[in-house]
């Protein structure tokens, strides 16, 4: 399915990125569960939100021991979310709607169940097995132990013991969850023709899930001990960030197949955004997006941690500034991985106000904003009973670790039906009460809300070559504000800041001496001469006077 030859193929940079996780969007068939025809029944509220990709999590046949990230068939749909002709049936409609459509590809591993494992660990004779090198195998050590110190990243060792094959396989998460052999020129060559099915029934690109684990070094080598403990990409009681993962991710031989794959994008002015989970994030990432020949964009989570001030922003985009030229950023405070952010930053007593700014601070980065089902609503952290938790990780590291269930519960449609209007029937994970209220039906009233809002400000957002194009500065301002500048040839300076906190505060700012205020985009805030009055969660945004 070649597509028409597009007139702007940097179109991405000034795009919005939506995440649908559907097992908690809309079920349509009452089985509790959200679904393809779900989405599809609400793409024409996506697409009133002003974004202009949809990425949708997991769909794939799957035993669903990680929700859809362990893959048992590539290239067809798991009876859970529908069919084929389900999907067929959305990609049409979205694209009449104006929506690209980009979905993930979870290549490092696949489940157990995957014919392909099951065909690997049936034998390691590579002259009556094909596949016996499709996956990581080793030997144990002469006293039986695992070959190394790598570890899996939902707790213990990333090596788990077969007896078929009397080896040791390897999965960087749980021991369902085999990781691929990429060394071996079959598994690419495999995962690029799935990837071409995809592309020829119409989709718009990839979410690249877990990218950095692909290849492993071929030596097993140990990993060494980190010099700081890595809590960003894991939880302080996970030891996974004792390690400094030299050796069983980010390999350089990576870099090589995402050539490949973009080779394959190009041929359809498709997209690829990866999901970089490394020590050094950003350099990877860099590394990733280089030079328009690998990853079109790329994010990190280095701005999906609890950490929240405005140096802690600024570092994140300055240091991935300094080291990119050509790539893109996709700056996310949210997805289907970490607590909401509006509990995660805005804590116990975040407001309608905090979800406003916050959604219009991610639009005022510099890349492709990238926003998860129920940010537009303002949705907090929902706490999940032990009783009720379906996410491994929750259950492994319970209690210091709740896992990823509060941030995947249904979304709230109509706050006066059963389970909020995600279902007729008890849902797979509860519905929080506090949600109810935030529910679309609820905010479809008030035109003061954050769904409203989201609606203007991404609009607005559209209006603003500076925001779509610009360069970024940033400036010593005082915390809690977040000031910075965009920059773009022909256009004047716009100049932005973000009161990050609950209380009013003034600041000093030499450089909007003369600078214009620019309405629009819905926050309050004032200027006095060379002093900004920001009250809580406010922003301002003015543009250089042109002389």
């Amino acid at each position: 399915m070649k597509k028409t030859v597009l007139h702007n193929p940097d179109w991405w940079r000034e795009a919005v990125i939506y995440q649908v996780y559907p097992r908690s969007f809309k079920d349509s068939n009452g089985d509790g569960i959200g679904d393809l025809p779900g989405i599809t029944e609400k793409l024409e509220y996506i697409a009133s939100l002003g974004v202009d990709i949809v990425w949708i999590s997991p769909f794939f046949t799957s035993p669903m021991k990680d929700f859809g990230y362990d893959v048992a068939d590539y290239c067809d749909v798991d009876p859970l979310f529908g069919t084929l002709a389900d999907f067929d049936t959305l990609i049409e409609r979205a694209h009449e709607l104006g929506l690209k459509i980009i979905i993930d590809q979870v290549l490092s591993h696949t489940a157990e169940s995957h014919p392909w494992f099951v065909e690997s660990r049936r034998s390691r004779d590579s002259s009556t097995n094909p596949k016996s090198d499709w996956y990581v195998w080793a030997d144990p050590n002469p006293d039986g132990t695992p070959p190394n110190n790598w570890l899996s990243i939902f707790g213990g060792s990333a090596w788990q013991w077969d007896t078929r094959r009397c080896q040791y396989y390897l999965h960087n998460f749980l021991t369902s969850q085999p990781d691929m052999n990429f060394h071996h020129p079959e598994v690419q060559k495999a995962h690029l023709e799935n990837m071409r099915f995809w592309l020829e029934r119409g989709v718009d690109g990839f979410r690249m899930d877990a990218c950095i684990y692909h290849f492993h070094d071929q030596q097993l080598r140990h990993n060494p001990v980190a010099a700081k403990q890595n809590t960003v990409n894991v939880a302080a009681s996970n030891p996974y960030g004792m390690q400094a993962h030299i050796y069983d991710n980010s390999r350089p031989e990576n870099l090589a197949f995402l050539e490949k794959v973009r080779c394959l994008l190009d041929e359809y002015q498709a997209i690829s955004i990866g999901e970089i989970g490394a020590d050094d994030a950003l350099e990877v990432m860099a590394q990733y997006t280089e030079g328009g020949k690998r990853l079109h964009m790329a994010y990190s989570f280095n701005l999906l941690t609890t950490e929240y001030s405005a140096a802690h922003i600024r570092r994140q985009v300055e240091a991935f500034e300094a080291r990119v030229k050509e790539g893109g950023a996709s700056w996310s405070v949210g997805n289907h991985d970490v607590a909401r952010v509006m509990t995660r930053w805005g804590g116990q007593a975040a407001s309608a106000e905090f979800a406003k700014m916050i959604l219009t601070l991610q639009l005022a980065l510099k890349g492709t904003p990238c926003l998860y089902q129920g940010d537009e609503l303002g949705l907090t952290e929902a706490e999940v009973a032990y009783e009720d938790l379906r996410d491994p990780v929750g259950i492994n590291f319970w209690p210091e670790s709740k896992g990823r269930d509060g941030c995947r519960t249904p979304l709230p449609w109509d706050g006066d039906a059963a389970y909020a209007g995600f279902s007729n029937e008890k849902p797979w994970l509860p519905v929080p009460s506090e949600h109810f209220a935030l529910a679309v039906s609820e905010q479809e009233k008030n035109p003061e809300s954050p769904l409203h809002f989201a609606r203007r400000v991404l609009r607005w957002r559209k209006s603003i070559p500076q925001l779509l194009r610009g360069d970024i500065s940033f400036y010593d301002l005082p915390e809690p504000v977040l000031g910075l500048s965009r920059d773009l040839p022909g256009a004047p300076s716009m100049y932005v800041a973000f009161n990050l906190s609950g209380e009013a505060i003034t600041v000093e700012w030499p450089q909007v001496q003369d600078a214009i205020a620019l309405s629009g985009h819905g926050l309050a805030g004032q200027k006095d001469g060379s002093q900004l009055v920001l009250p809580a969660y406010g922003a301002w945004f003015g543009v250089k006077r042109q002389s």
